[in-house]
């Protein structure tokens, strides 16, 4: 995913912080991160390390909603982090910025080149995000612990056509990320290892079926 600084020097980015009159705040691993982003109406930046968007279900459960990396962008209005059950964790020492957005829209800002390079960015970054989370809703549509894996291998495959792929996490947190019991879901791979369907070596998945 490309960065919302893409195409601004380091010069322009000090000028677009003054103007937006953006603040910048630490983390360290397994903090919350902006526990008061549910009442704010802020936009976020990871600018480095790295932190997931959980949602906490009543029993205590944790479903992965995003993993957030470098140049990340999360906040109320793209996140979904308004809801009380939702909570920010960094991963590791992890420096956030943070822009109101009543400064982002004020439209003397359009009077600045940067800044329209910047906004660019972020309509780019924006539309991405949301086709990602309609990819996870077919996911999370489907019954079975079956059928949400190989909707999710599906998915990857007609992004890069590629019997064998990466996942981008680790095979806990996609359990958590197809919202499943992480038990449940390595029987079902094992299953589906056993019907000679798919190879799990590490994080790397082949597809025997394609």
């Amino acid at each position: 995913m490309r960065s919302p600084f893409e195409g601004l020097t380091n010069l322009q980015k000090n000028k677009l912080f003054d103007l937006l009159g953006v603040h910048f705040y630490r983390y360290k691993k397994n903090e919350e991160i902006l526990p008061t982003i549910k009442s704010e109406n802020i936009l976020c930046i990871l600018i480095e390390g790295s932190a997931q968007i959980l949602y906490i279900e009543y029993n205590g459960n944790e479903i992965l909603m995003e993993n957030l990396s470098k140049d990340s962008m999360f906040g109320t209005n793209i996140s979904g982090t308004d809801n009380e059950n939702c909570e920010i964790i960094s991963k590791e020492d992890t420096e956030v910025l943070v822009i109101d957005y009543d400064k982002l829209i004020n439209s003397k800002n359009l009077n600045h080149t940067y800044f329209n390079i910047f906004l660019n960015n972020i309509f780019d970054i924006t539309n991405v995000k949301f086709r990602e989370r309609n990819k996870r809703i077919r996911i999370l549509e489907k019954k079975q612990i079956r059928d949400k894996l190989l909707e999710y291998f599906e998915i990857e495959y007609n992004e890069n056509p590629s019997k064998s792929f990466d996942l981008p996490f680790s095979l806990k947190e996609l359990a958590d990320y197809i919202a499943v019991n992480r038990s449940a879901m390595f029987r079902e791979l094992r299953h589906l290892k056993d019907d000679k369907l798919i190879e799990i070596k590490n994080r790397k998945i082949t597809l025997l079926y394609k």
